[in-house]
């Protein structure tokens, strides 16, 4: 077994989001990189401790990796805030990424300049070795088991995706034909996420072309900057758009569309194959925490 540390604010959804990914043996809340011994949560809370509400993971190294879990790790937190996640702040709610392994931060500097990289910003994360690790108090292990109703600073559909993602790589396993991929994998996300359209247009010519998807008949081509859909292949990124009707030359394949989300999909080389293209029938369904699963997702193709 391995481990390494995540503080990502409130440790109670951070605790629940890594116990639920595949490989990790245990997911323990606690207080890092701190200037004290044995803190207590209330002192902890005075910011005056030095010390991060942060999760220490252990893992099989055969089963998953050190990059996907730092991957994970920035589904689950924003890398731009700092000393805040979601509504709470504090120093004690810093993002941070503790390792005890120095061999490990290679793997995780990676991580952290791809994901610079696509912000275009410094990341205030830190990257630090573990300096202390002290568990908290009984009634914080487990908590949101204890408590299925209390607070988590996370989006309840964040879980989702975590499960989906893995029981799409699963289920998907070693199959060759892509379009047999999108089939499944349009399938999987309309039975777990229940949006009103899922599917692809797949990359033929100059054209996009209808691929497998589920939900109501739609458009058969799509041209080069056409919609939202070729847009999202002109600009080689994920679009998200609340209201379609605000989308300049949006492509009304369905009245019921209301909200809209379209990833592209890449091959080795860099260039868009298809894209991954999901409808709702309410406004403002899809944000960042969509955007950043779907693209996991999209990858699998």
């Amino acid at each position: 077994m391995k481990e390494i540390y995540f503080a990502g604010g409130c440790f109670w959804g951070v605790e629940h989001f890594f116990k639920g990914v595949d490989g990790v043996a245990e997911a323990m809340p606690g207080y890092a990189n701190g200037n004290t011994d044995n803190p207590t949560y209330k002192e902890v809370y005075t910011d005056t401790t030095g010390f991060a509400e942060t999760v220490r993971v252990r893992y099989n190294p055969d089963r998953v990796s050190l990059d996907f879990l730092t991957r994970m790790f920035f589904t689950v937190t924003d890398p731009l805030t700092l000393n805040r996640q979601g509504h709470d702040e504090g120093t004690r709610y810093r993002s941070g990424v503790f390792y005890v392994d120095g061999e490990d931060r290679a793997v995780i500097e990676t991580v952290f300049q791809e994901v610079s990289a696509k912000l275009g910003v410094p990341l205030v994360t830190q990257l630090e070795p573990l300096k202390n690790f002290y568990p908290a108090e009984e009634y914080h292990q487990n908590y949101l088991d204890k408590n299925p109703d209390g607070y988590c600073h996370l989006s309840l559909k964040t879980f989702s995706y975590l499960r989906l993602y893995q029981d799409a790589k699963l289920y998907l396993g070693d199959e060759t034909d892509t379009v047999a991929r999108m089939a499944n994998l349009a399938a999987l996300i309309a039975k777990k996420m229940h949006f009103f359209w899922t599917g692809f247009y797949r990359v033929i010519d100059s054209e996009l072309v209808l691929g497998p998807f589920q939900g109501t008949a739609a458009c058969f081509r799509i041209g080069f900057g056409k919609g939202v859909c070729g847009t999202a292949w002109k600009e080689k990124k994920t679009i998200v758009v609340p209201d379609v009707e605000e989308f300049p030359g949006h492509i009304a394949c369905s009245s019921e569309s209301k909200s809209e989300i379209v990833v592209p999909v890449f091959n080795e080389k860099g260039d868009v194959t298809a894209v991954l293209d999901i409808d709702d029938n309410q406004y403002a369904t899809f944000d960042n925490t969509d955007a950043a699963w779907l693209e996991w997702l999209a990858a699998l193709v």
